[in-house]
């Protein structure tokens, strides 16, 4: 069988090749990664039903592989080569026995020809008609049939006649989702270029260059309404969900009920829902589907779209329902009837997607190994409420990376969904917002801090929550705790240091004390173990154990003959650096004045590797140590911070020449528009990169000229690679990297920013 083509899915003659019968399966096949399918593989658990895992090259070791009672392997990391390779997947189903597939979000689970792929092999397809997929999968022909349904929608303007009076618009691609292909132009002369750019990325990701423009709602909200139908033709609707703060047009923080709805009352609610069960019916929808609008503050809205699958945002609405979507869709593919009337919703849900990245360097995804990940105060995994919310907010959690697992460039970075649910909204946030806190990571950097910052601003608690959130909030960028939160973390980590130090703790090359490792089979600062270098972060810890090993010398601790002079660690966190200068008199700890300078004093009640216990200005703290290499992960009541220590001298070879672009993370060169000995602009774009499923461009931030130019289309380059020289047109070297265009995913240089998206929607 070949792949899968998205184009077969759009020919009228072929929309009607295949209708669903439904009927009982047992063992189904999630045709996806990541958290969705450990959610879906958690209901099968609870239906009994049998589950099937695919993984890519890249996904070998993931959580969602041993959750699956079995799995198949789809050769190769990239998604066009795995997950959406329709072809492979089916024949993974007949391999193990899988006699139903279940598509999640994202990837192939609105490809209507994937779906009549599936039911063409024989297998039940938990998603709707493929018909449906068809009718919604283009925005273009989907607005024409809501039209015709009485649904209100926006209208469409020819690009080449749009007037500076239009403006802003809106540029869409027709297929897909997720924030890829949509720009926002706000100068005509921008909208050729805003096209083609547009064109290009929605033919990578979707196999379709089809775009559009419409009018741009300024400060508008995203309303959504669950929908579900079935196949006797009944029809429910499940609420409305309120997704305006978005970045890049996707979505960050989703809840239900809707605030803006909540403001204009039962009225506009009943609008809506008459619109979204229109739209269902318009169709014969059948499964899971979201209806989205585009509301003002007036409360009119308008369609946007239909996504004919199972929403990221799903659990909002299983919260306030206590309805589980994933087990209704089981019951429908099955052939079971809607009966009776939909539960009413109650309480308040709010989702945040914890995403790998970098918000206040314009939304750089972020990659690598996630060491420690653990969310103390959220309840068991896709645990759903049954009944009404409890008066006590309680926290879920979604997660799709697990402790030991690496962030890959090649998919989405979003790490988990975090879901309060309660009775009261501000609480609901608030709780949330603590768990944030109180979350323990050491990987890549996350946007945990914006969104406990969101969750906790006055506009947002009070229900302002509009599409220009962000750019109308920049204080929820502040990175970070505050400075004596930090000093205290520090202060914690670098006692805890000393103390692993004088147990005898190893040291690598750089300086870096190796914490946890097993050492003539004893862990330092713990007991147990068995082989040498167990627990060693980097492989330079590694050596450092080794040597220790085969050499080994007396522990003295800190002790010196006279007067010992202060020792210092220095540390870093969300943009601040502190250093921390110690010594140990006669069992007693002291810091220098520098060190506590402006703030209370800090006594050290005890010390130990993993333990250390801070009077601060006469209050006893508690607080949990944990090294990685150069990463230290302090957890208090206060919540847990990240610290990476700093070396003690910086090596004079990781230093960027002036002028270097280098690369933000590992991907593919796909546009190299300068050539060697070129005079280019700042602000203009040298290089694109696709990776995590967007294009992020490269520019100079200053003019000059191409002095060294390293790559070319289809390199694969790594992070912090060197891929051009910029040189001032005097010679001098003078250059940079600056920001390339924001909306199609600007990066620069060593810090290079970008937007993503991924299978997420």
């Amino acid at each position: 069988m070949s792949p899968i083509d998205p184009s077969e899915s759009s020919g009228c003659d072929k929309r009607h090749d295949h209708r669903i019968h439904p009927r009982p399966f047992s063992r189904v096949l999630v045709a996806n990664r990541g958290e969705i399918a450990r959610r879906v593989f958690a209901t099968c658990r609870d239906r009994g039903l049998t589950t099937v895992a695919v993984f890519s090259d890249a996904d070998e070791h993931a959580a969602f592989v041993a959750e699956a009672d079995s799995a198949v392997r789809l050769p190769g990391s990239a998604p066009a080569d795995t997950y959406l390779r329709g072809d492979l997947i089916i024949e993974a189903a007949k391999l193990a026995g899988a006699d139903a597939i279940h598509p999640g979000y994202g990837f192939l689970s609105e490809n209507a020809a994937f779906a009549r792929a599936v039911l063409a092999a024989g297998l039940v397809w938990i998603g709707p008609n493929p018909e449906n997929i068809d009718e919604m999968g283009s925005k273009v022909e989907s607005k024409r049939l809501m039209a015709a349904a009485g649904v209100p929608v926006l209208g469409e303007f020819d690009p080449a006649s749009v007037s500076a009076a239009q403006l802003p618009v809106l540029v869409k691609a027709s297929a897909g989702g997720g924030g890829r292909g949509m720009r926002v132009v706000e100068r005509v002369e921008d909208l050729a270029e805003t096209f083609r750019t547009a064109a290009e990325e929605a033919a990578s990701a979707f196999g379709d260059p089809t775009v559009f423009c419409e009018r741009y709602i300024l400060d508008g909200h995203h309303i959504e309404v669950q929908v579900f139908g079935d196949h006797h033709g009944n029809v429910w609707v499940l609420g409305e969900r309120e997704c305006s703060i978005q970045r890049r047009h996707q979505k960050v923080v989703e809840e239900a009920p809707a605030p803006l709805v909540e403001r204009h009352g039962a009225e506009m609610r009943e609008r809506l829902y008459a619109a979204a069960r229109a739209a269902a019916m318009q169709i014969g929808y059948v499964g899971a589907g979201t209806v989205e609008f585009l509301a003002d503050a007036g409360g009119e809205f308008f369609f946007l779209e239909m996504n004919t699958r199972l929403q990221v945002e799903h659990p909002v609405t299983e919260c306030t329902t206590g309805i589980d979507l994933v087990g209704l869709q089981l019951d429908v593919a099955a052939g079971a009837a809607l009966v009776g009337e939909p539960p009413v919703t109650t309480g308040h849900a709010i989702e945040v997607r914890l995403y790998a990245e970098d918000p206040a360097e314009n939304w750089q995804p972020q990659s690598g190994v996630v060491h420690a990940f653990s969310m103390p105060s959220a309840a068991s995994a896709f645990s759903i409420p049954g009944g009404a919310p409890a008066a006590t907010p309680s926290v879920r959690l979604d997660a799709g990376i697990a402790p030991g697992e690496s962030i890959s460039t090649f998919y989405d970075p979003m790490i988990a969904k975090v879901i309060g649910v309660g009775r009261d909204r501000s609480q609901t946030a608030l709780a949330l917002a603590s768990a944030l806190d109180r979350m323990a990571w050491d990987g890549p950097t996350t946007n945990a801090q914006l969104l406990a910052n969101v969750l906790r601003e006055a506009d947002f608690l009070a229900g302002a929550t509009s599409t220009a959130y962000f750019t109308e909030h920049p204080e929820v960028f502040a990175k970070g705790a505050d400075a004596a939160r930090v000093r205290a973390a520090a202060v914690a980590a670098a006692v805890a240091t000393a103390a692993a130090v004088a147990g005898g703790a190893p040291a690598g090359p750089d300086g870096t004390v190796v914490s946890g490792a097993v050492v003539g089979g004893a862990a330092v600062g713990a007991g147990g173990g068995t082989p040498v270098g167990a627990g060693a972060a980097t492989a330079q810890d590694a050596l450092a154990v080794a040597i220790r090993e085969r050499n080994p010398r007396p522990a003295i601790g800190g002790w010196r003959l006279f007067h010992p002079d202060y020792r210092s660690r220095s540390f870093a966190t969300g943009g601040a650096e502190v250093t921390v200068e110690y010594r140990e008199r006669r069992g007693a700890w002291e810091f220098s004045p520098a060190t506590i300078a402006g703030g209370p004093a800090i006594d050290v009640v005890a010390a130990s590797p993993a333990l250390v216990r801070l009077s601060i200005g006469g209050v006893e703290q508690r607080f949990a140590v944990e090294r990685r290499g150069t990463s230290v992960v302090v957890s208090s009541p206060a919540g847990s911070l990240t610290l990476r220590e700093l070396p003690h001298y910086t090596d004079p070879s990781a230093i960027a020449a002036p002028g270097s672009l280098l690369a933000p993370m590992p991907g593919t060169v796909v546009r190299v528009e300068a050539e060697l000995g070129a005079t280019v602009a700042a602000g203009q774009g040298i290089i694109w990169l696709e990776a995590m499923k967007m294009l992020h461009t490269i520019s100079s931030d200053a003019a000059g000229v191409v002095a060294e130019l390293r790559v070319g289309v289809g390199d694969q380059v790594d992070v912090g690679m060197l891929l051009a020289v910029i040189a001032g047109e005097d010679e001098s070297g003078a250059g940079g990297s600056g920001s390339g265009d924001a909306g199609a995913a600007g990066s620069s240089g060593a810090a290079a920013t970008a937007a993503t998206a991924g299978s997420a929607a």
